[in-house]
Parts: C-alpha cells; structure tokens; sequence
C-alpha cells in the first residue's frame, strides 16, 4: 500500500471509480511531465516511472494505470508553442559519449518492461509524439488510445542505433513483420489514423474528446473482478510467450482454475439472477 510516489517529472492523479468491487478502487493516471522537452525520457522520469509501478502493483486499489504526456506549456510572448507530445523519446543527450559497458545496465532494468510486467491493465493515452522510447512506452501499455495528429515511429535507425526498449519484439508480435520492418529500418513517422488503421491504436478519437475516451475504457476494466482481469492478461499474454499448443493448455489451466475462486460464483450467480456482480477479487 503507501502513497505514490511524489516527483516533479511523474505527476500522479488518482480517480475513483464508483462501479469498481471491492470498494475503494481507482484508475490512476500518471502523466510524464516535461513538456519543455516534449516529455522526453531520461533517468529521473524513468526512475519515477519504475517507483510508481512497485506501488501500482502493490496496492490493490490500483486497478487500471493510464500513461499520458503534459500539454505544452505557454510560449513566451513571441515565440512558438511546442507541439503537443506524449514522448518524444529518451533523452538523446544522456547517451552522449556512452559506452556499451555503461549503457547495458540502464536496459538491463528499463522502464518499458517495469511497466510490461504490471499484472494489472495499462492504457497509453497518445496525444501528439510517441517517438522512440515514447512509443516504447505505447507498445508497452495493453491499449492504446490516440488523437488523428498523433505521431508514433522508431527513428532510432537515424542515430544509428535500433529501438532497445521491447520495439523491435513488441511491433512485430502487433502489426507483422512486413509493417514492423518498415517502422524500425526506414525511421518514417505514421499519424494516429494510420495507426488506428493498421491495428497499433486500439482507438481512434478527437483530442476534446481523448481523456473521456481513455477513462470510460479504464472505468469498464476497473468494474471487473480484479483477479479475473489478471488472469485474463496472463492468459493473453501467453500467446506472445509460448508455442499456440503450449498457449493453449495455459488458457485452459487459467480457466478451470477460476472455477475456485469466489468471483466466479458471484459472477454466475449475478448473471443467473440478472444482477450486478460485488466482487471480492479473489
């Protein structure tokens, strides 16, 4: 249990849901906040990130997590507004005269897998660039809801690098590996309706209308069995992990399991009685 962690970079909004059983549960929505710098990954905000999942994890009120970018702030007088951003990326500049030695233990223990490796679902909430690590952190979430002006890539082929953080694994389990190749050795930038075309954007919708999006698709989940919807993720999963046969008998172990647990009677039982199942989330 415990607070969340508290960081300028990582700003943390917990938002009760009515309809979640056991009462007490919420979405939490953790915005990475440098807009200055288009909300660009470098070590603090990768620290929060990996500090905020350990509670997320822990705390079993914390039912769905939804990541999100800051909006850009006001331009002084005269100058230009920065584009809207969900991340632009790492921070290029802290890979500057790096060595494979000193760059491994950073992707040894990288953010992307931290939040991978939720038990609970993830929403990435895309408004403007997910680039690089940013649409590592995309890739990384189980859905996905973007804005037409949206741009997601992989232009690390242009520093002469490859994406490090899942890209390469993540976009090819998702799109194929014809549209994954493209992405990862041409560099080239899709917009949010190409994305939603092509199946990396699970939704599709105008930026006035992207956080009631992102929330009435977070509430739904939050309104499920908790342990359910974990079971649900580990057996989705084990389709990207495991052999279709070996995948199979997952499922099945998964599903006859839940026939001991209490909220699949309350489910049955709601359903047979034309109720609205409380679940325990055991």
């Amino acid at each position: 249990m415990g607070a969340p962690p508290d960081t300028d970079v990582l700003r943390i909004e917990n938002v009760p849901v009515g309809t979640a059983s056991p009462a007490g549960g919420m979405v939490t929505i953790w915005t990475i906040n440098r807009p200055d710098k288009l909300n660009s990954l470098n070590a603090e905000v990768n620290a929060a990130i990996k500090a905020a999942c350990a509670w997320a994890e822990s705390d079993d009120d914390v039912r769905v997590i939804v990541f999100t970018g800051a909006s850009p702030n006001e331009p002084p007088e005269g100058k230009r507004a920065k584009p809207n951003s969900f991340v632009a990326g790492a921070d290029i500049s802290e890979f500057e005269g790096m060595s494979s030695v000193q760059i491994r233990p950073i992707f040894d223990d990288n953010v992307w897998e931290h939040i991978w490796n939720l038990s609970k679902p993830t929403i990435a909430m895309v408004d403007g660039f997910a680039l690089g690590g940013g649409s590592e952190i995309a890739l990384s979430c189980d859905l996905r809801v973007a804005t037409p002006r949206s741009k997601f890539g992989t232009p690390e082929i242009n520093l002469g690098l490859i994406p490090g953080g899942g890209g390469t694994q993540r976009l090819c389990r998702l799109l194929g590996y014809g549209r994954a190749m493209e992405m990862v050795m041409s560099g080239d930038n899709i917009d949010g309706t190409e994305a939603h075309r092509i199946g990396l954007v699970n939704h599709l919708v105008e930026p006035d209308e992207l956080r009631d999006k992102a929330m009435a698709l977070a509430e739904n989940l939050a309104s499920k069995s908790p342990h359910t919807i974990r079971v649900a993720k580990a057996a989705v999963r084990a389709a990207l992990e495991q052999p279709f046969s070996a995948g199979i008998l997952a499922e099945r172990d998964l599903f006859c399991a839940l026939f001991d647990t209490a909220d699949m009677e309350i489910g049955v039982q709601a359903f047979l009685n034309r109720d609205t199942a409380e679940w325990t989330g055991a």
